[in-house]
């Protein structure tokens, strides 16, 4: 009986500390999207009247579909580009010996301690000796080298996960290492893939910074460089901030949800080795 009990404080210690880490991580969501209904946004409580004015200027005066529709091409071009790169550096570097091969990983590593103003100046150079800047693929072309290591990592560990009897199977039927690669590593580790670029995905659809130095044009600005205007010119429009936020961060939201599944087998996987 004392060890049947014994469990029960524990148990609902567990349940408290879920519920307080869910509601400091819903309600400040929760609380901009009330208030983005408010006449006079602000305070603790539902509006007495709801109103949709935000919505309705940000998807009239300031063209928010624009905006959204530039995240999405920036973000998934990029996105797309990255895993594709990283992932045959991860396989090489995970499946292969080679000289150097310590070292290369130790280059990645480093790079998650470089901070974004450090670099900034010399890739607005760069962009401007190609012509590159403000244009959406100047843009992606930077996206596509952010958070390359964080890319690196996940896809290498759930790399070594993959037990190598697979490609030397593979091998003995004729199959090259670009063969194995394509046929035989890409198909078995779409979960590590899919993890990565959902990480890949929410921070390029995230990022504020290089979005608001490199885009100078309106029409060509992402989510987040709009959010960014709200704090000048539209500052005192708190109803369409509030709406924009909400309309930014929908479709993370959504898509970590639908992805939720994979992304935790993925890690859970990739947790084996590496």
């Amino acid at each position: 009986m004392k060890k049947k009990n014994s469990g029960i404080p524990s148990g609902i210690f567990k349940y408290i500390v879920m519920l307080f880490v869910l509601f400091i991580s819903l309600y400040p969501i929760v609380w901009v999207f009330v208030s983005s209904f408010k006449l006079r946004p602000g305070g603790i409580g539902f509006p007495e009247e709801w109103v949709f004015d935000g919505y309705i200027t940000i998807f009239t005066k300031l063209n928010i579909a624009q905006y959204f529709l530039n995240s999405i091409l920036i973000a998934a071009t990029s996105t797309a580009i990255s895993v594709a790169i990283v992932a045959m550096s991860a396989y090489v570097s995970a499946r292969m010996e080679f000289r150097g091969k310590g070292l290369i990983t130790a280059m990645f590593a480093t790079t998650l301690f470089i901070p974004s103003i450090s670099i900034s100046f010399p890739i607005y150079r760069l962009l401007g000796e190609l012509n590159l800047k403000d244009s959406r693929i100047g843009v992606i072309f930077i996206y596509s080298g952010l958070g390359i290591a964080v890319t690196y990592f996940i896809i290498r560990s759930y790399l070594l996960s993959i037990p190598k009897e697979m490609e030397e199977a593979a091998r003995m039927d004729g199959c090259g290492y670009t063969a194995t690669f394509f046929r035989i590593i890409v198909p078995i580790a779409r979960p590590g893939l899919a993890t990565a670029a959902i990480m890949v995905f929410l921070n390029n659809w995230n990022e504020f910074y290089f979005a608001s130095l490199l885009l100078k044009s309106k029409e060509k600005m992402t989510i987040p460089a709009l959010l960014g205007q709200f704090t000048t010119a539209y500052s005192k429009n708190l109803n369409g901030m509030f709406s924009a936020i909400i309309v930014a961060v929908i479709p993370t939201i959504i898509i970590f949800c639908l992805l939720s599944e994979t992304f935790v087998k993925s890690l859970t996987a990739g947790a084996v080795k590496g």
